[in-house]
């Protein structure tokens, strides 16, 4: 299940057309993060706002006790341009993520997590985050290609959650930029054409979803290249 991106009420300007194509130019496909039973829903909105910060496209969710209760002052309106894709259980969301080839790298403190600038983030990787409390599921670590920790001096054990998938994947992005991965657009065609009129006309997006009506092109100023299809 998708959920809907909120509106844009901007008006469509040269430059802002111009900055939207520049940030979907830098979208990262194979890069995501899977946040599993987050019960507090102030890490979840920072986590989306982390996740758009450093281009990742969608974002993969297993809803806790507060489901998708979400704070927008803390993601600072990243929900615009973020899909949230939400799993029924871990089994299902790590299935998927596996099936379309990313590696499941889980942010977890045990014997065998590995310091988390040691591995290699320009493969198709899928960042899994849980709860502060206790970690990644068992479930889902049975899933795990890696286990990775963040280095710490203090006394805490641990940092906040939404604070640690920073750290993450900033070094995840440091890696992509040293081997060029944001020097062209990533995104393929369709994906890249369907959200383009998406993020610049989420008014037409609403009535084309709503009648079932295919998204007429737009040209390089992000204005209509053909007639908006009429409903039946």
């Amino acid at each position: 299940m998708l959920l809907m991106r909120g509106k844009c009420c901007k008006e469509m300007t040269p430059e802002r057309v111009a900055r939207l194509d520049a940030v979907l130019a830098l979208r990262q496909p194979d890069l995501t993060v899977f946040a599993e039973n987050l019960h507090k829903p102030r890490n979840f909105s920072a986590m989306v706002r982390n996740c758009d910060a450093v281009g990742i496209n969608e974002m993969h969710v297993l809803p806790g006790e507060d489901n998708l209760r979400k704070h927008w002052n803390t993601s600072q309106g990243a929900e615009k341009w973020m899909s949230i894709k939400t799993h029924a259980n871990s089994e299902d969301a790590c299935t998927d993520l596996k099936s379309k080839g990313f590696q499941l790298v889980a942010a977890h403190l045990s014997d065998s997590a590995m310091d988390y600038r040691k591995l290699d983030y320009t493969q198709p990787t899928a960042l899994v985050l849980g709860t502060e409390l206790f970690g990644v599921s068992d479930i889902t670590l049975t899933y795990a290609d890696h286990q990775i920790s963040i280095p710490m001096m203090g006394v805490t054990q641990s940092l906040n959650v939404s604070v640690a998938c920073a750290i993450v994947l900033y070094e995840a992005r440091r890696q992509r930029e040293t081997a060029g991965m944001y020097d062209q657009p990533r995104l393929d065609a369709e994906t890249l054409a369907r959200q383009r009129f998406e993020w610049l006309h989420p008014v037409l997006t609403e009535y084309c979803q709503k009648h079932g009506l295919k998204y007429p092109a737009l040209d390089e100023n992000g204005d209509l290249a053909e007639p908006m299809p009429r409903s039946t």
